[in-house]
């Protein structure tokens, strides 16, 4: 069971630092992550995603609260603040997270937040209007599944090192 519990705290911490090598290697190789905004990524996609937050973060900074286990599963709540680049507006996000884990690494990791909190801190006024509608949540999901995959098509092309 503290194996477990440090395999999450490392996860943060690696986050906190912005390592994404490390979070990214936390996973088995056909993990799948869900949250409001990445509603379900599968293996690499993850570590993608992870990257990709991590190096666009000016101001990142992330903490952990007390870890619980029980068996095979594990949760914490977690918090993030961070200005989001695309209106330079700061947001202070409050997380829970779920994970499996299978031989030391993670095999399935859900993250739950109130995206309509979010939007209304992310975007300002239309988040406090329209945030909450299921049109604008959906767009947000779209322009962040198009980032990625920008994301993912720019990590592709560089060269391997």
């Amino acid at each position: 069971m503290a194996v477990n519990a440090a395999i999450v705290e490392r996860f943060y911490a690696a986050f906190n630092r912005r390592d994404h090598r490390t979070m990214a290697a936390s996973y088995t190789p056909a993990a799948r992550f869900s949250d409001p905004v990445f509603p379900d990524l599968v293996g690499p996609r993850i570590g993608t995603m992870w990257r990709m937050l991590c190096e666009r973060a000016t101001d990142l900074r992330v903490e952990c609260g007390p870890v619980w286990v029980e068996g095979d599963r594990a949760g914490t709540e977690w918090q993030a603040w961070y200005t989001y680049s695309a209106t330079g507006r700061r947001v202070h996000n409050r997380i829970s997270a779920t994970f499996v884990l299978e031989r030391g690494l993670i095999s399935r990791h859900e993250d739950a937040f109130d995206l309509y909190r979010w939007a209304r801190q992310a975007l300002g006024a239309k988040g406090v209007l329209l945030g909450w509608a299921p049109p604008v949540q959906n767009a947000i999901r779209g322009q962040a599944a198009r980032a990625l995959d920008a994301f993912d098509a720019f990590v592709a092309r560089e060269p391997s090192t």
